[in-house]
């Protein structure tokens, strides 16, 4: 484990400390790391993995099926 010595303004610290309480943690470290996974989900998360993609791009060359109405689909599928 990384030990950092930081220096914050009384805004982040209040910030800080509302997430400590928000998921019960024991100390600002801990309050640090929710904000880095949260931030990584967000923000840094790639868009899609290319084997979606690729996948997506398959079902889209698919030839699509005529239903009809509500009741031909109910024939279809019951």
């Amino acid at each position: 484990m990384v030990q950092a010595f930081v220096t914050i303004n009384e805004h982040t610290n209040r910030v800080l400390n509302i997430i400590k309480a928000q998921y019960g943690l024991r100390n600002k470290s801990e309050a640090i790391e929710v904000m880095a996974v949260k931030y990584e989900e967000d923000i840094l998360e790639p868009e899609l993995k290319p084997s979606y993609v690729e996948k997506i791009e398959r079902i889209e060359k698919q030839k699509n099926i005529k239903v009809g109405s509500l009741d031909d689909l109910r024939k279809r599928y019951e």
